[in-house]
């Protein structure tokens, strides 16, 4: 049970942002382009100012998530937890909140930035419609999932 909890606390985050079983990072950041450029409705005007910050706050965040990555395939290689010293337990859990404060950063960074830039209302838009498309494809995700068996 404690291998469980631990696994889920270092993999939880990954799980949020699963891209379902076909779709890769690029093929998915062009749906969600597709989808906020939908849902937002910008102007020209507020399009010209929207864009530059969104596509600076995505790179921000794919670089957290590329080096988060690298850390993840580390611990992956290890075999059980109980193979490690409390110290080394410590610092993958350590390592992980600092990870999920640099991200809180970066999203609190960039809405200092839309807010500044953008009418209110478009930034609330923005958050509204990031959380609609998260939820779409962890809905399409689960629909193409096979059912599980019961025996």
């Amino acid at each position: 049970m404690k291998n469980f909890v631990f696994a889920l606390l270092i993999f939880a985050p990954f799980l949020a942002s699963a891209q379902g079983p076909k779709m890769g990072g690029e093929k998915m950041e062009a749906r969600k382009v597709a989808w906020l450029t939908t849902k937002l409705d910008l102007s020209a005007e507020d399009a010209k100012i929207f864009w530059p910050i969104y596509n600076d706050y995505v790179r921000e965040q794919s670089t957290l998530r590329k080096e988060r990555m690298q850390k993840m395939i580390s611990f992956r290689k290890l075999k059980e937890i109980e193979d490690l010293d409390d110290e080394e337990i410590q610092t993958l859990i350590l390592n992980d909140f600092n990870f999920r404060q640099r991200d809180l950063n970066i999203e609190r960074k960039y809405y200092n930035k839309f807010k500044s830039s953008l009418p209110i209302k478009t930034v609330g838009k923005f958050y509204r419609a990031q959380e609609a498309f998260k939820k779409e494809i962890l809905q399409q995700y689960r629909a193409a999932m096979p059912a599980p068996q019961t025996n």
